[in-house]
């Protein structure tokens, strides 16, 4: 029986830490031969980190990442490693060394450049122009692929099928949005079957600014069925033993490999051939088969990684909230101390003429349930002192969103005065549905360092609350916040829905038109009403210039504002 154990590297790099990146790849390689495994995969671009974007045009970034590679070669002895780093020969590519006895065995080049939604690789790398085949010992062989490679029918695993590859090795930086895991074991599930080998795929875990990377490492057998499945948003090493002697089987039934002398000059791939002492080795007592995670506790995983991983590699340490007794900040709080801890988080509430007492009390009782800080910094004041230096100007004007605003942007100033002073990270609090509509002031609620709910639409936000609860029944967000109608709280009587549609249906249109690209027409089909629709869309056309103005936050949803979504501010085209 021809059997090759696989280990699957799904670390955590940071762009341009090539010191960090190349000791994790090290230490991994190390726990992959402690279980004597015979090749170990690293996500792509591991040596860097990704996405590296403008860092490629720099000659010493490219300089430290091909110097990783040297440092990382001595590690490799009876071992196959198969790395992503940029490869700097006569263009710049996104690659996969295979390295292995010290040596670099070879090199292949991503083939196929995504470029859409966040990626911009065209941009940036030259596109690979043939396959690469490993043959190891001159009997069991492997296709190398990168990320975008694999959902292609006809790319570079295909061609490595026709030359009689077992398994296809496919290393990756995908980036999270919920639910997305779905599909990607159902492509990944259609590639085995149609190639007729096992699939082996890794995937990088991590945040990168609005990025999330969320593991979900995965090995198909030829049937595509899933027969390992690694930890999401966790740093792991996923092994896994595979024996080919029933995809070859299943070859020999495929009439298509019959025909593979028509193809093979089109498809004629690299072939590596690699010397490599297969381990005696004991059995695994069963493959590693994560239960993939709902959408509320994927979400949830990927926002406390989002915030953890952009506090710790940008050197952050400590956060500052505003919490106003509602349930956007006592969310947004709540998800800091889970990733930062509660001793690293500071919550500012800062009532004014117009705040309730309910919202007094459900604050308070936050800040005691998640064991925080809480300062009370009372803005009535400090309102008043605008109002009356403003009066020349304003006078016999009635009250409108001026004043309101002026109420937000004096909350804004003081949480900023408290990041100046002790150097605390502002998370503002907004979600998605209010940044989509403008429902957010400038300089006021949007002012902060990180925008932790901004693809998060507000219906959303409830799910994410319930099952936070649910799982820290200790730190509970209470439960009155869950009750009462979302409310500014910047004139008497306030609710959203004064501004707003209904959060059940403004998040339909939302998904409709900023992540489904669906017209007017389209969206009245689904029985909304037409005067709703149009409202919400003339709020979304209208306030990009806002939206250009907030802060990173983490991408959650399949189309996220920012890179996902490139409208231009100046723009007279309309829905209708």
């Amino acid at each position: 029986m021809d059997k090759i154990r696989i280990a699957i590297a799904q670390i955590n790099s940071t762009i341009g830490d090539f010191t960090g990146n190349t000791n994790k790849i090290i230490d991994f390689i190390k726990l992959a031969k402690d279980k004597d495994a015979d090749i170990v995969l690293f996500p792509e671009l591991a040596v860097c980190g990704y996405p590296p974007e403008d860092l490629v045009y720099k000659k010493t970034f490219l300089q430290e990442n091909l110097k990783a590679i040297e440092k990382i070669l001595p590690h490799t002895s009876n071992i196959i490693t198969i790395v992503g780093f940029v490869n700097t020969r006569d263009e710049i590519y996104n690659s996969a060394g295979i390295l292995s006895d010290g040596q670099i065995k070879g090199i292949y080049n991503k083939i196929f450049l995504p470029n859409y939604g966040v990626f911009d690789e065209e941009r940036y790398f030259q596109r690979g122009r043939k396959p690469l085949f490993i043959k190891i010992n001159n009997n069991i062989s492997c296709g190398i692929s990168i990320c975008e490679d694999i959902w292609y029918p006809e790319g570079p695993g295909f061609s490595s099928a026709l030359f009689n590859a077992d398994i296809i090795l496919n290393i990756n930086a995908s980036p999270f949005y919920y639910q997305k895991w779905i599909i990607r074991e159902k492509m990944l599930s259609i590639r085995a079957i149609d190639y007729g080998t096992a699939i082996v795929y890794c995937n990088m875990v991590g945040g990168q600014d609005e990025l999330v990377f969320d593991g979900h490492s995965l090995v198909l057998n030829e049937n595509g069925e899933v027969i390992a499945r690694g930890k999401a948003f966790e740093e792991e090493l996923l092994v896994t033993d595979i024996s080919v002697d029933s995809i070859r089987i299943k070859r020999l039934k495929d009439p298509r490999w019959k025909k593979k002398d028509i193809l093979s000059p089109i498809f004629d791939p690299e072939i590596i051939a690699i010397e490599l002492h297969i381990k005696d080795k004991k059995e695994l007592n069963s493959n590693t088969l994560i239960t993939p995670p709902s959408l509320e506790e994927e979400v949830f995983k990927a926002l406390v990684l989002g915030l953890k991983d952009y506090f710790y590699k940008n050197s952050f340490t400590k956060a500052v909230i505003g919490l106003s007794g509602g349930i956007d900040s006592s969310l947004v709080a709540a998800i800091a101390t889970v990733a930062l801890g509660h001793e690293n988080v500071t919550g500012i509430f800062m009532p004014s003429m117009f705040t309730s007492n309910e919202s007094t009390e459900d604050a308070l009782e936050l800040a005691k349930n998640l064991k925080i800080k809480l300062h009370t910094v009372p803005i009535s004041g400090i309102y008043q002192e605008y109002i009356k230096s403003l009066e020349p100007f304003f006078k016999d004007l009635p009250f409108n969103t001026t004043e309101e605003n002026l109420q937000a942007r004096i909350r804004g100033n003081i949480l900023m005065a408290f990041s100046n002073k002790f150097g605390w990270l502002v998370i503002t609090t907004g979600n998605k549905s209010e940044m989509s509509t403008g429902y957010a002031t400038l300089y006021g609620d949007m002012a902060g360092g990180f925008a932790l709910l901004k693809d998060v639409p507000k219906t959303l936000v409830y799910k994410i609350a319930e099952y936070y609860n649910q799982n820290y029944p200790d730190n509970k967000i209470p439960n009155r916040i869950f009750k009462k109608a979302p409310t500014a709280e910047l004139r008497p009587g306030q609710t959203d829905q004064d501004s707003l549609p209904p959060y059940e249906i403004l998040d339909k249109i939302i998904k409709a038109y900023v992540e489904e690209d669906k017209s007017y027409e389209d969206i009245i089909k689904l029985g909304i009403e037409e005067n709703i629709v149009k409202k919400a869309i003339s709020m979304i056309d209208k306030n990009e210039y806002k939206r250009r103005q907030a802060p990173p936050g983490v991408k959650i949803t399949p189309r996220a504002f920012g890179k996902d979504w490139r409208m231009p501010i100046t723009n007279k085209f309309k829905e209708f």
